[in-house]
């Protein structure tokens, strides 16, 4: 049997994306995440925690700088006793355009690593002072400030103890900071085992050392690109996909450091001149099976658990793969438990 968990999205706050999760907690998945894109990442979870029994549940990721950590804080808190202690809180900063042109966040840009972990500092006090660990809240940072709880605002301890905290982190400073404060690292799509293995983990070991921690409860969550399907026609429509993603996300220079330690730091390039002129067509034909196969689990349903593990068996504790409700999957989680 092995360790890895196996979890899956929903998006949307309807009756859809809660039967869907709890279709995905029949056949096997260890966890439900929902994303924040053009939906709010927290709404749906309620529905999703009365329609599953055991199965995890969080977002992944939620934007950290777009709501107060109290707020934050209350919404998980409220999560995790409705769940039952299965809610897990994942956070990250978003880009800066998104921050200040989406969502009108205005602060300093320079310091969104530092920001981030002070939050996740901040939402560890504060769920002290819930649970009757600390009796004040006295939080004092460089970004955020409380001094004020009183009885008929604190919602009191939970049996289960507070809810998990992950980050998501690309560089090397947010990889460090995982390992010094976070439960888990939400590691992106566009990664790779062997970035995991040479660069990410190393980095989490770094910091826990930092922290003074264990790395091994540093939670590693991937999110590879996901090729399956019953016929063909089904996995090429999903490779497609997935070279067109791994395009977009190879043209940022931010993600060129993924493609250096394969030696495509130069496809790179290429992709980011081409996204220049909007050229996604020609950028996609550079993206060739060597690259698809590093990026992505690619498989026919019969021979999809042993692919998982041969990919993630031993580099990621969690792997968060896509689910559409098809059959064979009750038949791939059994072999990955068996």
């Amino acid at each position: 049997m092995t360790d890895i968990k196996i979890d899956t999205s929903v998006k949307g706050l309807s009756s859809e994306s809660a039967e869907l999760a709890s279709q995905a907690e029949d056949f096997g998945f260890d966890g439900v995440f929902t994303p924040e894109t053009d939906e709010d990442p927290f709404l749906p979870l309620p529905l999703i925690a009365e329609r599953t029994e055991d199965i995890n549940i969080g977002t992944r990721i939620a934007t950290a700088f777009t709501r107060s950590p109290m707020v934050m804080a209350y919404m998980a808190w409220d999560l995790q006793r409705f769940s039952d202690g299965q809610m897990i809180l994942g956070l990250g900063t978003q880009v800066k355009g998104h921050n200040e042109r989406r969502f009108s966040v205005d602060f300093d840009w320079e310091k969104p690593g530092p920001r981030l972990r002070e939050e996740v500092l901040a939402l560890r006090h504060i769920f002290d002072v819930f649970q009757g660990n600390e009796e004040e809240l006295d939080f004092d940072g460089d970004f955020y400030q409380f001094s004020l709880m009183t009885e008929e605002f604190n919602p009191g301890p939970l049996e289960s103890g507070p809810p998990k905290i992950w980050v998501a982190g690309v560089n090397e400073y947010m990889l460090k900071m995982a390992g010094d404060v976070a439960d888990g690292l939400c590691m992106h799509a566009f990664n790779t085992p062997k970035y995991t293995e040479e660069v990410i983990k190393p980095l989490i070991e770094t910091g826990a050392e930092i922290g003074d921690r264990d790395p091994n409860n540093v939670t590693l969550s991937a999110s590879p690109f996901l090729i399956t399907g019953e016929t063909e026609d089904e996995r090429e429509a999903m490779r497609q996909e997935a070279k067109q993603r791994i395009a977009f996300y190879g043209s940022t220079r931010t993600y060129h450091d993924v493609l250096e330690i394969h030696g495509w730091k130069d496809i790179g390039m290429e992709l980011h001149e081409l996204s220049k002129d909007g050229q996604w067509e020609e950028m996609t034909e550079l993206v060739t099976a060597d690259m698809v196969d590093a990026f992505a689990i690619e498989a026919p349903p019969d021979e999809l658990a042993d692919e998982i593990l041969d990919k993630y068996g031993g580099i990621a504790d969690r792997i968060q793969l896509a689910f559409d409700g098809s059959e064979y999957w009750n038949e791939v989680l059994m072999e990955l438990k068996s």
